[in-house]
């Protein structure tokens, strides 16, 4: 690698320099979480304490438009459906990411997304009033797209917005949003709030209220100033936009930065998402995504969920007090999420990777044998207890936040999009795929049904392990130039810029080397 030394002394200069978190790039932060993350997270639990409500508002308007009750095999279907139509949006909304964050920008994908939130909540909400509940399974898949979209969109506006040396924890913060949401739906759910026979449509419908919030606050804050100079050209709108978000006027070295990426998105253009899965020179960056992803969603989270209220009765947790218990685990989420935040700077996303699905794949294998001895080891119910919330607290700082933040960090502008794509077609896949079969597995395994996400787990780690490099405090340069060794393609640099595109001149081997280099 050549540089000169005036280069090398700005980069050292660059790196010196770190920067700190403004007012506006926390509330542009806390804006974009708010009004996005926390739907996601809102959404996931707000219809698991007034099920018994719904379904009992499914059957009886049933029963007044037919004269006769509906069968149980039908309520089942229709509440599988209502349940399942969620992660089934979030795969739309995932697929529709790379047209809209190209076309419409990161900020303007985001207030459209709003529509998807706004017109389901007002659906939900007056669902019982105007007695269908078609309305409601509808509504289900539209939020979903609405989930689907933000969940990759905010993390990619956010890492692009965001200085090398916080966009660890930055990235970490819609995820925290999504665990507050899935505790406000909890605590919102609880009988003698909300989750009962009246309440239950006003639960359904506050999920427009953040969405109404960014709407309102979101347009008086920057575009992401990548998006600004990479892909609509606009030098100068993209440093006033750095300046604000910085606090200072010398914004010249993540200029260059980008400028950087913008000489490989004008020679390869932006990838598509076929490109992006032959592309040689992104092939293991592409692998780790999907292989996190997958381990994220596969790993169990939703199964430990769905098992908390049998593992609490078990351990004799009183049945009206259950869901005050399962609040309580929501806090821990929370709690552990926010330290994830504070910490992910200083230990680094590899080893938070590592330390969450260890934890998630020792505490599935012991759950696995406590569940199976509590019946005769009284003391082991305690241990199913500290299971599952040692279990959350894994997932919580490594499993959970952390994939999201690779993606942003492992890929360049040009297949930044087209990376999140598919990352999160994995993610709500998967998701999908645990709500599908889920039931079955408990009943043809039961409790050794954990012993499938300990492998899970077991598999994930050994593969972050051998594979993921350190991103913490790395350009998004840095970061491709690592990976490049792994893929096996050369890169090289000359004196003026990081990227090196082989001249005509070259054999036809070096030119096929230079192609496949162009968008690092």
């Amino acid at each position: 690698m050549k540089l000169t030394t005036e280069k090398q002394e700005s980069s050292d200069a660059c790196r010196g320099r770190k920067g700190k978190m403004t007012l506006l790039l926390a509330g542009v932060t806390l804006v974009s979480a708010f009004g996005s993350s926390f739907q996601y997270g809102y959404n996931v639990s707000v219809i698991n304490s007034p099920a018994v409500f719904m379904q009992e508002f499914y059957n009886q308007t049933y029963l007044d438009r037919n004269g006769i009750p509906m069968e149980s095999s039908f309520q089942k279907l229709l509440w599988s459906l209502t349940v399942s139509m969620f992660p089934l949006g979030g795969f739309f909304g995932s697929l529709m990411v790379g047209p809209l964050v190209n076309k419409c920008g990161r900020k303007g994908t985001l207030l459209i997304n709003n529509i998807f939130s706004i017109v389901p909540a007002i659906l939900m909400g007056t669902s019982k009033v105007a007695k269908t509940f078609e309305v409601i399974i509808l509504s289900r898949i539209i939020v979903g797209i609405c989930a689907g979209l933000s969940s990759n969109v905010v993390p990619m506006y956010l890492g692009e917005m965001s200085p090398k040396n916080l966009r660890g924890a930055v990235g970490v913060v819609p995820q925290l949003f999504i665990t507050i949401g899935i505790l406000i739906a909890q605590i919102l759910g609880l009988t003698n709030i909300l989750g009962n026979l009246e309440g239950w449509p006003v639960l359904l419908g506050l999920t427009g209220i953040p969405a109404v919030v960014q709407l309102l606050l979101l347009p008086f804050f920057p575009e992401s100033p990548r998006y600004l100079l990479i892909q609509k050209g606009n030098e100068e709108q993209a440093r006033q936009a750095l300046k604000r978000l910085r606090g200072w006027d010398d914004v010249d070295d993540e200029i260059e930065e980008m400028r950087r990426e913008d000489q490989s998105e004008k020679l390869e253009g932006r990838l598509s998402v076929f490109n992006l899965c032959t592309f040689r020179a992104l092939r293991w960056q592409l692998i780790s995504i999907i292989v996190m992803m997958m381990g994220q969603q596969l790993s169990g989270v939703n199964a430990i969920f769905y098992y908390t209220d049998e593992i609490f009765n078990s351990a004799g947790v009183n049945k009206n007090n259950v869901q005050y218990v399962t609040v309580g685990i929501g806090a821990v989420n929370v709690f552990m999420t926010c330290v994830a935040v504070f910490i992910i700077e200083s230990l680094g996303r590899r080893l938070l990777l590592l330390a969450g699905f260890g934890i998630c794949c020792v505490s599935c294998a012991v759950l696995t044998m406590a569940l199976n001895l509590q019946a005769t080891v009284s003391w082991m119910q305690y241990l199913s207890i500290a299971c599952v919330i040692a279990y959350i607290i894994g997932h919580a700082i490594g499993a959970s936040p952390i994939p999201f933040v690779m993606i942003t960090e492992m890929f360049l502008q040009s297949s930044r999009p087209a990376a999140f794509m598919v990352g999160g077609s994995v993610h709500w896949l998967s998701n999908f795929t645990v709500g599908l079969i889920f039931l079955y597995m408990v009943e043809g395994l039961r409790a050794y049904c954990f012993l499938v996400f300990c492998a899970i787990c077991l598999v994930t780690f050994i593969y972050i392990f051998i594979i993921v490099p350190e991103t913490k405090g790395k350009t998004f340069m840095e970061i491709n130039q690592s990976m490049a060794k792994r893929n096996k393609v050369e890169m090289q640099m000359d004196k003026e810029k990081l990227n090196v595109f082989q001249p005509a001149s070259e054999t036809p081997k070096k030119e096929e080397e230079a192609h496949s280099l162009n968008v690092l």
